[in-house]
């Protein structure tokens, strides 16, 4: 494959090694029956789920001098389907978290809920439509950390209530992390039901209410984490919408946007801002 100008997101060097070890693994493991290893770089196919991640395109336009099209769905779709996404994030989650001087898996998480439209073409059976918010589509469910960090994703029908998404979200909490989380914050928007799964759990669910003298807004602490990284995840185009016929590839496009928010910061990267270019141009 002949060399070619990078674009703005692609990984670094340094940003590369942080991830290339398991993607080599993966490669290692599935090798085929003529030991043939495939006719793009496994870097590339990553270049272009980020920078389909990044700039919201359809897969059929992916620049040309990225891999092609099934060739890069095949890898998101194998990587989605056996894990390998969610390895890469959870291996760069425990770095950022030891970073911080925080151990691996956290305590206290913050879980909130998010309407978002679905584009058109995506199945019926997986959207529904939200009255409280009056979206039509799915609901993007997260649970992250008191750094900001996914620990994991729900991705459901919108008219699912959030009861239904905070048990899912429940689960998933104590399935990955174990015995670790002891406390989960979450909004009004989650009842009793929520509170009552979570001490079958050992978890302890708090409900944190707003203060009803107060009109204007005010973050909440702790669970305003949950409001922040839906705000980093905004940049990602292709989470705007939901665009994925299948709710796992959602799922997989926040994991994939978060690996690549975790790399800038263990490599002490800044994403380019509107603010840098406006001052630029000047």
């Amino acid at each position: 494959m002949s060399e070619r100008n990078p674009y703005p997101r692609d990984l670094s060097d340094e940003q590369w090694s942080l991830i290339e070890p398991v993607i080599s693994a993966w490669k290692g493991r599935h090798r085929s029956v003529s030991g043939h290893q495939g006719a793009y770089d496994m870097r590339e196919i990553v270049h272009a789920i980020l920078y389909q991640g990044r700039t919201g395109c359809q897969w059929a336009y992916l620049p040309h001098d990225m891999p092609q099209k099934s060739a890069t769905y095949y890898y998101f779709a194998a990587w989605r389907d056996d894990g390998t996404d969610r390895v890469i994030h959870e291996l760069l989650r425990c770095q950022v978290r030891e970073r911080a001087r925080r151990l691996e898996d956290p305590t206290l998480v913050v879980s909130d809920t998010q309407s978002i439209h679905a584009a058109v073409g995506v199945p019926a059976a997986t959207t529904g439509y939200d009255p409280a918010k009056r979206v039509p589509g799915r609901k993007r469910g997260l649970a992250v950390d008191v750094l900001g960090l996914v620990i994991t994703v729900a991705a459901l029908a919108a008219n699912v209530h959030d009861n239904t998404a905070g048990i899912v979200l429940l689960d998933q909490v104590a399935e990955h992390t174990g015995s670790t989380v002891r406390k989960v914050l979450v909004d009004q928007g989650f009842k009793n039901q929520v509170v009552d799964h979570g001490v079958g759990l050992g978890i302890d669910v708090k409900i944190v209410a707003r203060d009803p003298g107060r009109r204007s807004f005010r973050p909440q602490p702790k669970r305003w984490r949950g409001e922040q990284t839906y705000g980093i995840l905004i940049p990602h185009r292709r989470l705007a919408r939901d665009y994925e016929h299948r709710p796992s590839s959602s799922a997989s496009r926040v994991y994939w946007a978060m690996t690549h928010v975790m790399t800038q910061r263990l490599t002490g990267a800044n994403a380019p801002t509107w603010r840098v270019a406006q001052a630029v141009a000047a």
